[in-house]
């Protein structure tokens, strides 16, 4: 029963990864289409992402009036609804309207999952759940890739992902009374959750810390995930297929770091496997920033996705050790939240900055955030191994 349960929250994020490359992926054929600037792409990732930052901070809350199982199932069926709104919209207005719906189902669905697996798995099952948000950001821009190369539009990968997550959710549906039975005080420990404000949160010794980790890793996995299509397509002029194939090798990067994470778990502390993934990374933007090659790009995009890949899952684990198993449903709310911002704001400005100046500044922009974060992580160090900067007790 464990296996089974383990499985199906496994499949639930392979259903919260499937719309995040998805628009990335097709993003050159709607602006085509639509006959829009390609930097209102952030636009509708802007609203996304407000919605799924609204839903993480209220997450705790949720979990606690309706159970992670609950609020799973019914935040899949709602974005499986509003994929299928993307597919039949007929102007760039109904695009940002149903992102609405997309970015409420996901914020939740992300912190509730992420705060399950950390308080009832292990380290390797954390790094495995995120796997398998690689597996579904890598199912769609390969969807889109094969929708391109049959001669069909954008339209048609939509569809096809939101009949993938109607069948998610009506899985989830049907193995609501799983949770129960493998963890049967699930119920009691959701009602003894805090709750926290943003405020409160950021007065916890170390959250702030790990706020501006997540800004970075998750700026550059957005921005990544989101702009290496156009950057392919306006700067190196690349064909539409070309490009979508490149994130999808960008996504299987990802979910590869994220597999090989979960594997050296077992032997290898959090913050040792993060130092490995920095070492990669930057060998990855090296490449992208000095290397003008279609070909050489792609490859780089993969290392990018080996490297930061590992990231999240493993700053997402170290919650409940950090802060205590009655914050952590909180305090990864906020985490959650802040890694909306960031995904947020890192496409939007990426965007903004390569309409302005001209994609070439793509590469430069992933390396600024990866110097950032290099600081981040430097200033820390000191402090992350030695015994009182992150309160564990239990309040």
């Amino acid at each position: 029963m464990a296996t089974l349960l383990i499985a199906v929250i496994y499949a639930a994020f392979i259903g919260l990864g499937l719309p995040d490359s998805l628009f990335g992926a097709s993003w050159p054929s709607i602006y085509t289409e639509f006959d829009l600037p390609f930097s209102l792409g952030g636009l509708v990732t802007a609203i996304c992402f407000i919605g799924t930052t609204l839903s993480s901070l209220m997450s705790s809350r949720l979990i606690k009036r309706f159970g992670t199982n609950r609020l799973t199932a019914g935040c899949t069926l709602l974005t499986a609804l509003a994929l299928f709104g993307y597919s039949a919209s007929g102007s760039f207005i109904f695009l940002c309207l149903f992102a609405v719906p997309l970015g409420l189902g996901a914020g939740s669905i992300d912190t509730g999952l992420n705060n399950y697996v950390a308080l009832h798995y292990s380290a390797s099952q954390m790094s495995f759940l995120h796997c398998f948000y690689g597996v579904g950001v890598t199912v769609s821009p390969f969807i889109m890739t094969l929708v391109f190369r049959n001669g069909m539009n954008w339209r048609t990968g939509y569809r096809i992902a939101a009949f993938i997550q109607l069948g998610l959710a009506i899985l989830l549906i049907a193995t609501l009374p799983v949770w129960k039975k493998v963890h049967g005080k699930e119920t009691v420990a959701e009602e003894e959750f805090e709750t926290l404000t943003l405020r409160q949160a950021a007065s916890i010794r170390g959250v702030k810390v790990m706020w501006l980790l997540f800004v970075c890793s998750v700026a550059i996995e957005a921005s990544a995930g989101g702009w290496s299509s156009t950057f392919l397509v306006e700067h190196r002029h690349a064909s539409d297929e070309f490009a979508a194939a490149a994130v999808t090798v960008y996504y299987f990067g990802m979910t590869l770091g994220r597999f090989l994470s979960g594997v050296v778990a077992q032997k290898l502390h959090s913050w040792k496997i993060v130092k490995i993934g920095l070492f990669v990374l930057g060998v990855a933007l090296a490449l992208l920033v000095l290397i003008p090659n279609s070909y050489v790009t792609v490859a780089a995009l993969m290392l990018i996705g080996i490297g930061n890949g590992p990231m999240f899952p493993n700053f997402n684990f170290l919650a409940p050790e950090n802060f205590g198993e009655k914050r952590s449903s909180a305090i990864i709310g906020t985490q959650m939240a802040v890694s909306s911002f960031a995904f947020l704001a890192g496409q939007v400005c990426c965007g903004l900055l390569g309409q302005a100046v001209g994609m070439w500044v793509f590469p430069f922009y992933l390396a600024a955030f990866y110097v950032l974060m290099l600081i981040v992580f430097a200033r820390g160090t000191k402090i992350w191994y030695m015994p009182g900067l992150f309160e564990r007790q239990d309040h």
